[in-house]
């Protein structure tokens, strides 16, 4: 164990108070009820769990899929919802929706997704370039929500690649237009998931917008990351995406951290094979067995990461279908195995740098406003 200085103070979100001030970053497939909620027991209650990226769209057209993806917990506040969109006709419609049907305490919006298939249509880390576009859609959202008491806050990447910058504009942007916090994940969108997040960006971020918080998103795999990033750039908070796969205990751990208080020693394989069980009831409780356990297949290796598990074992948990496997697959875990050093390593998506796919034209003019042809999709999740 050890201890750290206090690192920050509450967050102030609209009429919410994020304490300690950390945010559960939405992944697609991830971040659904039952992960959240796991996230939520090891964490504080009141920091912030972000449910998957949900699209503006399909919560206009009520899409079926989309609808249940913005299930919460009965004991889960604020409700945080993350809303995709490039049109801001549609921002508007679903954030009115959201609010005048009391789904969400909170709207996060999307503009870091790096996927081809959203850049490609000017969404996602594309769209911030276009400065009058990201203004109306920010405006369209803010707007909608205000009435209600529902606060936006707005999450970006540095931008498309590193001869087209876009983060300082947009954090301007969102502040002018009304938004709580902006978060900033500090790579590019050529980057995708590579190499080292620029923490030198936030801090840029965080002397350039003033009068609402920043929040910093890359490369927080550990607590102690996390009050690194802190201290480097003077960040309100943090945003923790792939450091929490198959760790949602780290929420505890950032929660001592941030509290100044003893950072608890990583659990033994036993502790976290009762977690893995833990885990696959909430999917199986939100998804049916069926659907819930083979869901928890993906989160196996990262649960498992650095322990000396024999390779058919892992082959076994990887491929389990019931609860009662989970059980007995769990049970065969050697539960005195100690919590290994290289788990605090980087997981879940890497890979390499790539050229940004963009509509035609995209980079010729910044302040056009014209919502790109056949970006308005119904798909939720990323």
């Amino acid at each position: 164990m050890s201890t750290a200085p206090h690192a920050t103070k509450p967050l102030e979100i609209g009429q919410y108070l994020v304490d300690p001030a950390v945010v559960l970053a939405p992944m697609a497939g991830i971040t659904n009820v039952a992960f959240r909620r796991l996230c939520r027991e090891f964490g504080s209650p009141t920091s912030l769990y972000v449910c998957e990226m949900i699209t503006a769209r399909a919560i206009v057209e009520r899409d079926s899929k989309t609808m249940q993806m913005i299930t919460f917990d009965e004991g889960e506040r604020p409700r945080s919802m993350q809303l995709y969109g490039v049109d801001p006709r549609s921002m508007s419609e679903a954030a009115k929706i959201v609010v005048d049907e009391d789904r969400a305490d909170h709207i996060d919006m999307n503009f870091g997704c790096p996927v081809p298939k959203v850049t490609r249509k000017g969404g996602g880390a594309a769209l911030p370039y276009k400065r009058q576009l990201f203004r109306q859609i920010v405006r369209a959202a803010v707007r909608a929500a205000e009435p209600a008491g529902v606060p936006v806050t707005v999450k970006f990447r540095i931008g498309i690649d590193e001869d087209h910058l876009t983060y300082l504009d947009a954090g301007r942007i969102a502040e002018d237009e009304g938004a709580r916090a902006v978060a900033l994940h500090a790579r590019t969108a050529a980057q995708r998931y590579s190499g080292q997040a620029d923490w030198s960006a936030i801090a840029r971020l965080k002397e350039a917008v003033t009068g609402i918080p920043v929040l910093g998103n890359g490369d927080i795999f550990s607590a102690r990351d996390a009050l690194r990033m802190v201290a480097e750039t003077g960040c309100d908070g943090v945003v923790v995406g792939r450091g929490c796969l198959g760790r949602p205990w780290l929420f505890g751990e950032l929660q001592a951290a941030f509290r100044g208080e003893p950072i608890p020693p990583g659990p033994r394989l036993g502790e976290v094979g009762a977690i893995l069980r833990r885990h696959g009831r909430l999917l199986a409780d939100f998804l049916g067995e069926d659907k819930g356990v083979r869901d928890l297949r993906k989160h196996m290796a990262w649960y498992l990461k650095g322990f000396p598990v024999g390779a058919e074992l892992r082959r076994s948990l990887a491929m389990v279908s019931t609860l009662t496997e989970l059980d007995d697959l769990v049970g065969r875990l050697d539960p005195d195995l100690e919590f290994p050093d290289s788990a605090d390593e980087p997981r879940g998506r890497q890979g390499s740098p790539a050229r940004v796919v963009l509509p035609e034209g995209w980079l010729d003019d910044p302040e056009d406003a014209t919502v790109p042809v056949g970006a308005d999709e119904l798909h939720s999740g990323g």
